[in-house]
């Protein structure tokens, strides 16, 4: 997924990424699901056999030193309470830490000493062996993914393949709590942020007509507006809003994709003709200039001052993303 720069610096870093970092020791604050960071559940016997993206591999047992070499995926273990020891880093900016941990999450893994596997996304094989990981989580695709290494990285220890891409972060959650042991993890958290998620919905008042996501690159660039089918147009629709579907024929995708289509910015005068429009890894700054661009002043939204940002960690969603926005949406129209 393409985004303005000034907004999320990391097309060369994490391009369609999101998430990242875990721990092995922390507070119980810090994890929606478990007694503490990093415990280990008793549950399901051992050893097991994962399907995954790449095939099928045995555990042993479970696994208490995990390395990601995914940033999008860490996130996820960090909220089943996975003990990650190790995750890849992408290179600093405004949404990360100082070592290129994303900023939702960062505090938490730093709580649970969460070590740099290598930055900057550079792969580094010697660096996973240093780890000396019982369990290798990779992704299949994304500037993070390091599935072109998966027979080398599987010589080091049971390697898994996910796919973070092609469903929700629960889905992902479940999958991974079953691959770690942390099963009853990833059910707390599921239904932590469904409650939270109810709650907000209750106290909030839905404009309206219908609501449009884009990922606002600016005239001149394509620019993608959601698909209702995708994760953001979810969360919207869980809080009460209708997100409106894309007219035919305007994507520009080379590939079809369930998230996002990608439309010339002409052609946002019809792709995003909602009462309501929210705008993807944005601040108030990036709202306004929205609002300025004159090629999309007789946009609905526009003409009704209801265009709003979804904050600098809305690009990918995982729990801590998720509850940040719903957090944001229900301060907004309380």
């Amino acid at each position: 997924m393409k985004f303005r720069s000034k907004i999320l610096p990391l097309a060369a870093a994490l391009a369609a990424a999101g998430i990242a970092l875990s721990g092995c020791s922390g507070s119980a604050d810090a994890t929606p699901g478990s007694d503490g960071a990093g415990s280990v559940a008793g549950g399901a016997s051992w050893p097991r056999t994962i399907t995954h993206e790449a095939g099928e591999t045995v555990i042993p047992a479970q696994p208490r030193n995990i390395a990601s070499t995914s940033l999008s995926v860490t996130g996820t273990l960090l909220a089943i309470d996975a003990p990650v020891t190790t995750s890849a880093a992408t290179t600093p900016s405004d949404v990360t830490d100082s070592q290129g941990f994303f900023s939702q999450w960062a505090e938490v893994a730093s709580e649970r000493n969460v070590g740099v596997l290598y930055p900057s996304l550079e792969f580094d094989l010697e660096a996973v062996v240093a780890s000396a990981p019982d369990l290798i989580v990779v992704s299949t695709s994304g500037a993070d993914s390091a599935a072109d290494h998966y027979k080398e990285l599987s010589a080091i220890a049971p390697t898994i393949v996910v796919n973070y891409g092609s469903q929700s972060w629960q889905d992902l959650a479940l999958e991974l709590g079953k691959a770690t042991g942390q099963e009853d993890a990833a059910d707390a958290a599921v239904s932590k942020y469904d409650s939270h998620v109810k709650d907000v919905a209750g106290k909030i008042k839905v404009p309206a007509g219908e609501a449009n996501i884009i990922s606002f690159n600016g005239a001149g660039q394509d620019n993608g507006v959601a698909k209702t089918s995708g994760s953001h147009a979810t969360v919207l629709e869980s809080l009460g809003f209708t997100v409106a579907d894309i007219p035919e024929g305007l994507d520009t995708s080379a590939e079809a994709r369930q998230d996002f289509a990608f439309v010339s910015f002409e052609n946002l005068t019809k792709a995003a003709a909602g009462e309501t429009v929210f705008l993807l890894s944005a601040d108030e700054t990036v709202a306004r200039a929205f609002e300025g661009e004159k090629v999309l002043a007789n946009l609905p939204s526009v003409k009704s001052g209801s265009v709003y940002p979804m904050g600098p960690t809305s690009f990918r969603l995982d729990y801590y993303s998720s509850t940040q926005l719903v957090d944001l949406l229900g301060k907004t129209f309380a």
